[in-house]
């Protein structure tokens, strides 16, 4: 009974750590540019949540979609600031204005909220759901839920859309993309809200039961980087199941021996894909003509 806990509890940590994944991927693919702000666009997110939450006092699921836009229109302005003025320049400009704008987003939030770790309403109201023996969060439960349709919704909107089509189009060739009438850089405005608007959900999900503070952006940023380089580059699936690996190995491996060997576990198995599959487990293997 408790393996069948802590698999549901690392489930929903990972399809949390998922949502990021899925944001650094799609600006990772539209762009060729790291976006290492994603894990501060989360903490954004999270207190963007609890703000709401001092003036609607609602649950977590009533402010979602609130939260989704207003990060949606954040990641456009983030564009703006870290992206467009320096997409002709080299790509490690781009690297460095992120990093550049995630600290000003710690420092804002450290102004405006406090260093204190804070903590956003839970998705339904709070409790415990019994099986029999086995006692479940509903938190966790709605988080796996809720994750997974934004997912699905995400992948929907890129296969069956037109939008979307455009959006992959952009992503795969963006001077063909342009070449037949796409508007490139509004899709890769739009990737950017795309991405605020999951790293925002996915701090609403995590703000309740792991809190949110200035600081916690960048460690999501890493767990975000590794999820993407052990599913492999530019693999939606892939950032998915790094996210969930991860996830798993904090809470199921810490469960049953230390916290800290569990992170030493995981870099291991980070450095022995890294070792033998290089493109990562979703990755395509690149090969060159002699």
């Amino acid at each position: 009974m408790l393996l069948i806990q802590l698999i549901i509890n690392g489930v929903a940590l990972g399809s949390a750590y998922a949502l990021v994944a899925l944001g650094f991927v799609l600006i990772l693919n539209a762009t060729s540019a790291v976006n290492f702000a994603q894990g501060d666009l989360v903490m954004v997110g999270g207190f963007a949540a609890v703000a709401l939450a001092s003036v609607l006092p609602v649950p977590g699921i009533v402010l979602l979609p609130l939260v989704v836009v207003v990060m949606a229109v954040f990641g456009l302005g983030f564009s703006l600031l870290a992206y467009f003025p320096l997409k002709s320049r080299p790509p490690v400009s781009v690297f460095i204005s992120t990093i550049a704008l995630g600290i000003v987003f710690q420092n804002g939030a450290n102004a405006v909220f406090g260093p204190q770790p804070q903590a956003a309403p839970p998705l339904f109201t709070g409790g415990i759901l019994k099986l029999g023996e086995l006692i479940l969060s509903r938190q966790s439960l709605a988080i796996i839920v809720v994750a997974a349709v934004l997912i699905a919704a995400q992948q929907i909107l890129f296969t069956r859309t037109q939008f979307g089509r455009r959006l992959r189009a952009t992503a795969q060739n963006r001077r063909m993309a342009q070449a037949i009438g796409i508007q490139v850089n509004w899709m890769i405005a739009a990737t950017f809200g795309m991405a605020a608007a999951l790293a925002g959900a996915a701090g609403l999900l995590l703000a309740n039961q792991f809190f949110v503070s200035p600081t916690e952006g960048g460690d999501l940023i890493i767990k975000a980087y590794i999820a993407v380089t052990i599913g492999g580059w530019g693999s939606v699936p892939g950032a998915v199941v790094g996210a969930m690996l991860i996830a798993l190995f904090e809470v199921i491996l810490s469960a049953y021996i230390s916290y800290p060997l569990a992170t030493g576990l995981l870099y291991a198995a980070l450095l022995a894909i890294l070792f033998f599959r290089p493109q990562g487990l979703f990755g395509e293997v690149i090969q060159k003509r002699a």
